[in-house]
């Protein structure tokens, strides 16, 4: 007989993307997930994988390179810097119209209400709205409001839910933190795809070349076109998006010197390391919040398996790298899964 799980899946930004690949793997290995509860991120994969659409969600989001990311930044002015129509727009055709209490399995999503000071739990209602609530993280989603309450990112109180499922009566709890920080020994793995620009030029050229008597020089400079109006758009997001080039490099760290300061665990601290932007400093402050309040959490209430996804391995806003971090999800899901797995034997 299947294991039955209830399956927590933490806040990460575009590390939640790793959630993909820890389901995969806990499918794969015959166990039953019957239950979830989410934040952030781990709320939008957890509520797209209850309402059954999961695959139809990863291949849209594998199919996405660089400048498609752009595209889906609706630019606002107001208590943060997208608005994000267009992107839950995608994921509301996806899942389409469908209420909490109407999944196939309980499924929670935790929001934080910043009038009341609270955490909220969706466990019913809309769906969609559940998602986009709890996903609303500070300075880069625009806020949700309900009634008289402006709900963000569920990740502010708590990174990692794991109390909505503690009554379950499941076989085991196993739970995704996406703010680990004793992981070295992974990496984002590389998976060689074509460049955007390439790719989208090849296409724009053979579509020309079949409907219109358009030369490869006339195909380039549409491109060309093209790109340079995807800059003039990142410009308008500035300064959030300056650091988060494809394929940039986080700084080398420093050598150790003699007398450099000490972190409390004992680890250098090291100089000239720092946030590239406003929005950079915001959000790297506010994954320090989260990385102590999961610890917290998971010493309040200890899931059977913990499965440790390293933050390092990539920005908050780095969308683009979905299939890497899907591969590592998997990756790290397995060895989790082979560890406890050989315990109980």
């Amino acid at each position: 007989m299947k294991k039955r799980v209830a399956l927590v899946l933490g806040s990460g930004g575009a590390r939640g993307y790793a959630h993909i690949g820890v389901i995969e793997e806990i499918e794969r290995r015959g166990y039953d997930i019957a239950c979830i509860a989410g934040c952030s991120m781990g709320a939008v994969v957890g509520g797209i994988y209850a309402a059954g659409k999961l695959d139809d969600y990863r291949n849209w989001i594998e199919s996405l390179d660089y400048l498609d990311v752009l595209r889906l930044v609706d630019v606002s002015f107001r208590l943060g810097a997208i608005r994000g129509e267009k992107v839950f727009g995608q994921i509301r055709k996806i899942v389409g119209e469908i209420n909490i209490e109407d999944l196939r399995i309980p499924y929670t999503a935790v929001a934080t209400d910043l009038t009341n000071q609270q955490e909220i739990w969706f466990q019913e209602g809309c769906l969609h709205q559940a998602m986009r609530a709890s996903a609303a993280i500070p300075s880069l989603f625009t806020p949700v409001m309900q009634g008289n309450r402006m709900l963000v990112d569920g990740g502010l109180l708590n990174p990692l839910p794991i109390v909505p499922v503690v009554s379950s009566h499941c076989d085991l709890i196993i739970a995704v933190n996406l703010n680990a920080t004793h992981q070295k020994h992974y990496h984002l793995p590389v998976i060689q795809r074509p460049p955007a620009f390439k790719s989208r030029f090849n296409s724009l050229a053979k579509s020309l070349g079949s409907h219109l008597p358009f030369r490869r020089k006339q195909a380039e400079q549409l491109m060309k076109l093209e790109q340079e109006a995807l800059q003039a758009h990142a410009a308008e997001i500035n300064p959030w998006l300056e650091s988060a080039e494809p394929d940039s490099q986080q700084p080398a760290a420093a050598p150790e010197k003699p007398g450099a300061p000490k972190s409390a665990t004992g680890s250098f601290i090291i100089d000239n390391v720092g946030p590239a932007s406003l929005l950079d400093l915001i959000n790297q402050s506010f994954e320090v919040m989260q990385t102590s309040l999961a610890q917290y959490k998971i010493a309040g209430y200890p899931p059977d398996v913990l499965i440790n996804v390293p933050k390092r391995v990539c920005r908050f806003f780095e969308f683009y790298k979905a299939p890497e971090l899907i591969a590592l999800g998997r990756e790290i899901a397995s060895d989790t899964l082979d560890r406890y797995e050989s315990e109980q034997s």
